[in-house]
C-alpha cells in the first residue's frame, strides 16, 4: 500500500452540504485501471477523481474521473472540485488566473477568481451542438413528460460529450413539484443515447435565474444534485436561442433542492461561444488513503 492525499469536497456549494460531493485521490502515480476503479466504488460518492503529474505541454495536471462503475471521460463537478484540490494542496499554481486540466476530453481551461475572499472556479466545457429539436408530443419523449406544464422553447437533445434532453417547464414552481416516471425516463434515454431529462424553469428567486432538475436514466435512475455538464448543455441551447437569463450572458442556477441538496452553479457564455460553467467548492475532509 502507499498513503497518498486525499480529500472530500462539496461542489457548487455556497456552504458544506449543498452542493454535489466528490472525493479527489492526489499523488495518484502508480495506481492502475482496476486499482482506480476499485477505489471509486469504494467511496461510493458519485464520482472520484485522480491527480497526476502534467504530461501533454502546458497542462497544469493530468486527471481521470470514475463513477463507481465506470471511467468518465468528462464531467464538469469532478472537474471544478479537482482544481480547487489542486490549489488547495499546491500541486500547481493559477497562470494569468488559469489552471489546465488534461484528461480524455483533452486539455480544457479552468478559469479562478476571487471576490471578498470567496473563490470561484468554472471549466470552459466541452462545444455543445443542437443534435434534435422536436415537438412535445414527439413519441420518444412525450411518455417523459406527459403531464408536465411546458415553457415557450421546444424541447431539444444536446449533445456536449453526454447527451441530454432539455425540456423548459412553465415555471418554478411546477419544476420543482414534478414526479418523473423513472421507467418512461429510462426508455427515452436507452432509444436516444441521451442521459435523461434536463428540466428547467425560469425564476424570480432571490440569487438565481434559473431552477433546474437533472433526471438521469441512463443504467442508475436518480436525481442529479447539481451537475456542472447538463447545466452547459442548457447554456449553449438558450444561447442558441438567444433565450439565455441574467445579464451580459451570465446568469446563476439553482439545482438539487428536491433531493436534499441546495447548490449554486454560475455559467457564462463568453465571445466566442463558449461556456464556463462552474460555483464555490468547500473542502470537507482531508487526509490520506492508503491503497
Amino acid at each position: 500500500m502507499t498513503t497518498r492525499r486525499f480529500l472530500q469536497l462539496d461542489v457548487f456549494a455556497p456552504r458544506p452540504g449543498t452542493g454535489n460531493p466528490l472525493a479527489v485521490v492526489l499523488d495518484a502515480e502508480g495506481l492502475d485501471d482496476a486499482a482506480m476503479q476499485a477505489i471509486a466504488r469504494w467511496t461510493r460518492l458519485p464520482e472520484t477523481t485522480f491527480i497526476s503529474a502534467p504530461v501533454a505541454p502546458g497542462s497544469s495536471y493530468r486527471i481521470r474521473m470514475f463513477a463507481p462503475q465506470k471511467e468518465v471521460p468528462f464531467a464538469g463537478h469532478p472537474s471544478v472540485g479537482s482544481a480547487h484540490a489542486v490549489l488547495e494542496a499546491g500541486v500547481a499554481a493559477a497562470i494569468d488566473g488559469l489552471l489546465v486540466q488534461d484528461g480524455i476530453a483533452g486539455q480544457l481551461p479552468l478559469r479562478i477568481s476571487e471576490n471578498d475572499g470567496v473563490r470561484t472556479i468554472a471549466i470552459r466545457t466541452p462545444r455543445a451542438s443542437v443534435a434534435e429539436v422536436v415537438i412535445a408530443d414527439d413519441a420518444r419523449l412525450q411518455p417523459a413528460i406527459a403531464g408536465w406544464p411546458l415553457g415557450t422553447l421546444p424541447p431539444a437533445l444536446m449533445d456536449g460529450g453526454r447527451r441530454w434532453w432539455v425540456v423548459e417547464v412553465a415555471d418554478e414552481a411546477t419544476l420543482r413539484a414534478l414526479t418523473p416516471d423513472w421507467d418512461a425516463v429510462a426508455m427515452l434515454a436507452e432509444a436516444t443515447g441521451a442521459m435523461g431529462v434536463f428540466a428547467y424553469a425560469r425564476s424570480d428567486g432571490e440569487g438565481y435565474q434559473l431552477v433546474v432538475r437533472a433526471f438521469v436514466g441512463n443504467g442508475r435512475r436518480f436525481e442529479d444534485a447539481a451537475s456542472g455538464a447538463a447545466n452547459a448543455v442548457l447554456a449553449a441551447w438558450l444561447d442558441e436561442r438567444g433565450a439565455l437569463p441574467g445579464t451580459d450572458k451570465r446568469y446563476t442556477a439553482s439545482q438539487g433542492r428536491e433531493v436534499g441538496h441546495d447548490a449554486l452553479l454560475e455559467l457564462s457564455v463568453d465571445e466566442h461561444g463558449d461556456v464556463w460553467s462552474g460555483g464555490q467548492v468547500q473542502t470537507v475532509i482531508q487526509g490520506t488513503i492508503n491503497w
